[in-house]
């Protein structure tokens, strides 16, 4: 099972202490959180990308080559890459780049984004299109890292002829690139179908409602690839962990259910629908998408979720919130003296 630390760069006050850094602290935060995560066991970081909102992380490629130059072995992933919205010839060059720069350690989780629609105002796009608009970009950048003149005459940018990107990633495309969704069988029948791994997305919803898109995945996968390609699905999850139950949970309750509020707010501030049930915390914690309490906890629920849609790789938000940086760096030293040792 790998372990992966992952943000969406939200900013807001902690509700605790009133407390809120700037942006420049948020961003910066996020760097030293994932050099500590490095230190302390983690595969990879995973971050968020947001032209809308409260959010620090509108250049996750950016901020991913300043925790490459600062890391050595973690892999450097985003939580969403909104190629639905962006030029794909674009984001073919910036990860192809941040591949390069970091010796092969990108990884890219591409969606369309349309919990936001105001992001597809924002680019002269229409949320209608946000299918094609994937399906359309995705396969464009697989075919600007793997072939050598690549030609374009369709809708969603310019056409060109002939181009051969520069620099290519240093990986093969299928660790690389991964599939963004699980809300609809169309992002699981689009990652069978080009032999990608699907991650599931951060939700406040329960698990199991991934099980059948999981299920789905794997039978289209087997059908278009065969023996040739091993499925892989990844799964995210709110975590706060503490050295008990108690304290853990005294902590992270009034900010999880700030972040709650928050970030439905955000959603429909910006044209979007926000249909998650009232806040539950203990529901939240047992049968939801949270893991909290002492490490033997977060253990023994992790292994769990794990087997219920199987999974083996888990993107953990730690710093959500308004959460200190002090207390997400000893949360990931925690982790990584206590959680991943015995995952």
């Amino acid at each position: 099972m790998r372990l992966n630390f992952l943000t969406f760069g939200d900013h807001l006050a902690d509700p605790v202490t009133e407390h809120r850094t700037s942006v420049a602290e948020r961003i910066n935060g996020i760097v030293e959180s994932a050099v500590a995560a490095e230190a302390a066991g983690f595969h990879g970081i995973n971050i968020g990308e947001h032209h809308a909102g409260a959010f620090v992380s509108s250049s996750p490629p950016v901020t991913l080559a300043a925790i490459g130059s600062r890391t050595s072995t973690l892999r450097l992933g985003t939580a969403v890459t909104l190629i639905a919205n962006l030029d794909p010839v674009r984001v073919a060059e910036d990860y192809a780049m941040l591949d390069v720069l970091s010796d092969g350690r990108a990884e890219v989780v591409v969606g369309r984004g349309n919990l936001f629609p105001s992001t597809y105002e924002l680019f002269g796009l229409s949320l209608d299109d946000s299918r094609r608009l994937l399906e359309d970009n995705v396969e464009l950048v697989l075919d600007l890292w793997t072939k050598d003149a690549v030609s374009w005459n369709g809708p969603g940018r310019p056409p060109f002829e002939n181009l051969s990107l520069t620099p290519r990633p240093v990986q093969d495309p299928h660790p690389l690139l991964w599939i963004g969704g699980g809300g609809s069988p169309e992002t699981a029948e689009l990652a069978a179908r080009l032999g990608l791994p699907l991650a599931l997305p951060s939700a406040f919803a329960d698990p199991t409602r991934f099980k059948p898109v999981v299920k789905d995945y794997r039978e289209r996968f087997a059908n278009a690839q065969g023996d040739t390609e091993v499925p892989r699905v990844a799964a995210s999850w709110h975590m706060n962990v503490a050295k008990n139950s108690q304290e853990a949970k005294k902590r992270w309750a009034p900010r999880y259910e700030a972040y709650h509020q928050w970030f439905g707010k955000q959603v429909t501030e910006h044209g979007g629908e926000y249909k998650a049930a009232a806040f539950d915390f203990d529901w939240m914690l047992t049968e939801g998408s949270a893991l909290c309490g002492s490490p033997a906890e977060v253990v023994d629920k992790l292994s769990r979720m794990a087997t219920l849609l199987e999974a083996e790789d888990h993107l953990v938000y730690l710093d959500m919130g308004g959460i200190p940086l002090e207390e997400t760096l000893d949360m990931i030293d925690l982790i990584g003296s206590e959680v991943i040792p015995h995952i």
